[in-house]
C-alpha cells in the first residue's frame, strides 16, 4: 500500500488529468507495460511507463488505468492481475483486484482479462480517446476494435469517440510542469547523485578500470535508496569522452587523460542526469584546462539564464555563441564569430543541445514549440544546462595536443518563481575542488 503521502500525490496528478480531459471532452487509457524479455527467458526488470506512474504510483506490469470524467460509474478504473499463489511463489506477491481502490486510491478495480469488454462503459459519454499509439500492435488492432463496437451506440443518442488524442496534448504537458511531491522525488534523487558522483570523483586514479567506477555507480545508487541509475552510465576515460553516449567501460584510465562521467540516478522512477569531467592524476593539462573553464564558463552563463520568462531556446542559443567565440580564440575555429554561426562550423565540436526537459523520463515530455514559437521558461519545469566540447582524436585539422579531448558539463535546474534552483549544485565542477579531490579516496 502506498504511504498517504504517496497515495495523496498521485490523486494530485489524476484529479489534474481528469480536469484536462473533461476540458477536452476525452477520457483516458494508460498502460503500465509489459515485461521486456532481455536474452532467452531472462527478463529485464520492469519498469512501468511514465504516464502510468505518473498516474498511480504503481508498479505492477499487465496494468490499465481508465480515466473517465464524464464516465457514469467511476472516473478512476484500474484493470489489473489477480492475486494468484503459484505465481506469487515464481514472480513475486500481487496487489490484487480487491486490495487495488484502498491501497492506490483508485475508484474501481478490475481483473486485467476484463479490459476489453468491459472498456465500452467506460469510454461512452466522451468524444475522444486519449491513446499512444505505435507501442503495441496487437494493442492498437484491440483499441480500433474497441472504438468500432462503441461508435454505432452514437445512433441511439450516445456519445462514443470518435477520434484518437495523443497523450502529447493533455498527459504529457501536465508532466512537463513539476508538483510539490515530484520535486521533492528529483531532489532526492539530485541528492544520491552527488553522493555517487563524489565517490567517483574520488576513486578515479590511473589503473582503476572504467568499469569499475561504473559499478561503483549503481553501488552508490542503490545503498541510498534509488531503484538504480536513471539510464546506462557514461564513464568515458581518455578519447573515450568524445562519443556522446559511450557504454563499452572497457578502458583503463591513464594519468593526463580526462575523465567524463554521465550517470544519474532514479528515485521512485524520477530522474537525474548529471555529467561532471576531471583530469585523471589530479591535474589538467594547459588544453584540458583551456576547454574545461570555457565550458564551465558558459555553463554558468546558461543556468543564469533560466527563470520565468525567458526562452527555452535562449540557453542553446547562447552556447553556441559563447563556446563558438571561445573556440576561435583558442584557434580551433577560423573566421569570425557570425561566420562560424552562419556555416554551423562549431559542429565538428559541438554537436548536442544544450538542454532538454527532466522529470519521470530522462529526455521528458514536453512541447519544445508553441504556436510555432519557441517556449518560454515557466515555474514548475526542470530542464539540464549542459554544453560540451570534444575534440575527435583523428580530426588532422587542429594541433595534436588537442586531439580526443571530450568535456561535457551538465546540471538538472529547476524554474521557480523568482529564478532557478540547481538540483544538482552540491556536485564540484570548479577546477580547484577537482585537481583537489579527483583519486583522494579509494574504490569501496
Amino acid at each position: 500500500m502506498l504511504h498517504s503521502d504517496r497515495r495523496a500525490l498521485f490523486h494530485e496528478h489524476r484529479e489534474r488529468a481528469l480536469a484536462r480531459l473533461a476540458a477536452d471532452d476525452a477520457c483516458a487509457l494508460v498502460f503500465s507495460g509489459s515485461p521486456r524479455i532481455r536474452n532467452h527467458d531472462a527478463e529485464h526488470r520492469f519498469r512501468p511507463e511514465s504516464d502510468f506512474w505518473h498516474l498511480t504510483g504503481f508498479g505492477e506490469p499487465e496494468a490499465v488505468l481508465v480515466l473517465a470524467p464524464r464516465g457514469a460509474q467511476a472516473r478512476s478504473v484500474l484493470f489489473l492481475r489477480e492475486r494468484e499463489r503459484e505465481m506469487e511463489i515464481w514472480n513475486g506477491r500481487r496487489l490484487g483486484v480487491a486490495a487495488a481502490p484502498a491501497a492506490l486510491g483508485i475508484e474501481r478495480a478490475h481483473p486485467i482479462g476484463e479490459l476489453w469488454s468491459r472498456l465500452p462503459d467506460y469510454v461512452r459519454g466522451h468524444e475522444r480517446l486519449v491513446y499512444r499509439t505505435g507501442l503495441d500492435e496487437a494493442r492498437d488492432r484491440q483499441a480500433i476494435a474497441l472504438l468500432g463496437r462503441v461508435r454505432p451506440t452514437i445512433r441511439n443518442g450516445a456519445t462514443a469517440p470518435q477520434q484518437w488524442a495523443d497523450p502529447a496534448l493533455s498527459l504529457h504537458e501536465l508532466r512537463l510542469f513539476k508538483t510539490p511531491g515530484e520535486l521533492e522525488c528529483m531532489r532526492r534523487a539530485a541528492a544520491i547523485s552527488a553522493a555517487a558522483h563524489l565517490a567517483c570523483l574520488r576513486a578515479a586514479r590511473p589503473g582503476v578500470h572504467e568499469r569499475e567506477l561504473d559499478a561503483l555507480l549503481d553501488y552508490e545508487f542503490a545503498r541510498r535508496g534509488a531503484s538504480g541509475a536513471a539510464y546506462t552510465n557514461i564513464v568515458a576515460a581518455g578519447e573515450n569522452a568524445c562519443i556522446l553516449h559511450y557504454i563499452e567501460k572497457a578502458a583503463e584510465l591513464r594519468a593526463g587523460d580526462l575523465l567524463l562521467v554521465d550517470a544519474g540516478a532514479e528515485y521512485e522512477c524520477y530522474a537525474s542526469d548529471v555529467t561532471r569531467t576531471y583530469p585523471i592524476g589530479g591535474r589538467f593539462s594547459p588544453e584540458q584546462r583551456a576547454l574545461y573553464e570555457l565550458v564551465l564558463r558558459v555553463q554558468k552563463e546558461c543556468i543564469a539564464l533560466v527563470g520565468p520568462g525567458r526562452p527555452f531556446w535562449g540557453v542553446h542559443e547562447h552556447a553556441l555563441a559563447e563556446l563558438s567565440r571561445g573556440l576561435i580564440e583558442l584557434g580551433l575555429l577560423k573566421g569570425t564569430l557570425e561566420e562560424v554561426l552562419a556555416q554551423a562550423s562549431y559542429k565538428r565540436f559541438y554537436m548536442h543541445r544544450t538542454s532538454h526537459w527532466l522529470g519521470l523520463d530522462v529526455h521528458d515530455c514536453g512541447a519544445y514549440h508553441v504556436a510555432g514559437a519557441g517556449r518560454t521558461l515557466e515555474p514548475g519545469m526542470v530542464l539540464t544546462v549542459e554544453p560540451g566540447l570534444y575534440i575527435a582524436p583523428d580530426d588532422e585539422t587542429v594541433e595534436p595536443r588537442w586531439r580526443g579531448l571530450g568535456v561535457r558539463i551538465e546540471d538538472d535546474v529547476l524554474v521557480t518563481r523568482d529564478g532557478h534552483e540547481v538540483l544538482t549544485e552540491a556536485i564540484p565542477k570548479e577546477v580547484a575542488e577537482l585537481e583537489t579531490l579527483v583519486g583522494a579516496g579509494a574504490l569501496p
